[in-house]
């Protein structure tokens, strides 16, 4: 994992301005963690971040790479809403296993442990092992700004989208790929007998394109595949591949 920023949102709007903007119901809040994602109003993954709850204030945990321009798209839309929205040095420690007192499950899969924002450390984990082991897409790997839609990459798995909440942006194009039609392309995990870059081209045995692989760990890896060319013939580079 990288660096990560967390700011701090607060005001008597907070939740209301949060909850017409982000993918997940803010309301979940009151039962701890959620996990959320900006996107585009044509449905494209913006940014994914960690929304806290701390008193009467929200946190929110995102990948460093991508504040700035998170941030700033969120002063665009707060217009005259009661927010107010600070950057902290808060570092978010990570850790598996219980949660302790004072820190937060992680809200989109039991194995990924707990998150805390009180100066403790974090335990020895290696996350990419975590994150291919269940299929679990990562900021700026498998997750690309203004390319990625979040059905595609497991956010309805990984309860990163609620499908009964309002409007939010981009809500109409993830409900269309939700309701009315079946996705062609998505991640997966994959079996490799081999390493490779992150972003290698996976091609099918007639020599197309099928998709990309990115994260590895043990003879596995995430790919992003088109279905529709997936065979027993994939290769990325040398390294066979098998969905």
């Amino acid at each position: 994992m990288g660096g990560r920023k967390v700011f701090r949102i607060s005001g008597g709007d907070a939740k209301s301005f949060l909850q017409n903007l982000v993918t997940n119901d803010v309301e979940k809040l009151a039962d701890g963690a959620v996990w959320a994602s900006l996107l585009s109003p044509q449905g494209k993954y913006l940014a994914d971040f960690f929304l806290v709850p701390a008193g009467s204030d929200i946190l929110l945990d995102v990948s460093e790479v991508l504040a700035a321009s998170l941030l700033q798209r969120l002063k665009m839309y707060k217009l005259r809403s009661d927010v107010e929205i600070v950057e902290t040095d808060l570092v978010p420690a990570l850790g598996t296993g219980e949660v302790p007192d004072g820190a937060v499950a992680d809200p989109r899969h039991a194995a990924l442990g707990w998150r805390a924002y009180d100066g403790r450390a974090s335990d020895p984990i290696d996350q990419v092992a975590l994150r291919v082991k269940h299929e679990v897409p990562e900021t700026g790997i498998e997750l690309i700004p203004n390319e990625s839609y979040p059905l595609e990459m497991g956010f309805e798995r990984l309860n990163g989208v609620d499908f009964r909440k309002g409007c939010y942006v981009g809500q109409e194009v993830t409900a269309r790929m939700k309701h009315k039609t079946e996705l062609r392309k998505g991640l997966r995990k994959v079996r490799i007998e081999g390493m490779v870059s992150s972003g290698t081209e996976i091609l099918n045995g007639a020599g197309k394109k099928v998709g990309t692989l990115y994260s590895q760990f043990d003879g596995e890896g995430l790919a992003y595949l088109r279905f529709d060319r997936m065979d027993d013939q994939m290769t990325a580079g040398n390294v066979p591949v098998r969905a």
